[in-house]
């Protein structure tokens, strides 16, 4: 049991840090070239797509079997994202709540709803895959 908690926080950290980075390109790299919208549409697909590989590489040494087992790491995993996303917002770049709450609304432009929604079933997608 030690040893899986072990393997889901160290998925956790890198999708985190894949994440992050992934962020920090489309701002520096992707927004100025294609404008905020294009460059959120674009990202949702490339992060999915970047989620997908983190897990690729992490979720078959787990030991997963089960679609319950592989939907309940999604939704662990969908969850810390969610949380850590809310910590960064508020803790480091200092942002009101309502500011960190459209992040999330598709209404806004915002598409990370869809890539936490994602996050759910890539578990299991990776366990069909391997």
């Amino acid at each position: 049991m030690l040893d899986l908690s072990v393997r889901v926080f160290s998925l956790c950290l890198a999708l985190a840090s894949a994440e992050m980075l992934h962020g920090i390109a489309r701002i520096r790299y992707l927004l100025p070239r294609v404008g905020k919208p294009l460059a959120q549409q674009i990202s949702i697909v490339t992060g999915t797509l970047l989620a997908f590989a983190v897990c690729y590489f992490f979720i078959p040494s787990m030991g997963l079997s089960t679609l319950s087992s592989a939907l309940a790491l999604g939704a662990f995993l969908a969850t810390f994202m969610a949380s850590f996303d809310i910590a960064v917002g508020r803790l480091l770049m200092k942002r009101r709540w309502a500011l960190i709450a459209e992040d999330f609304d598709p209404r806004k432009g915002n598409y990370l709803i869809f890539g936490l929604a994602s996050l759910v079933v890539i578990p299991y997608i990776v366990l069909r895959v391997v």
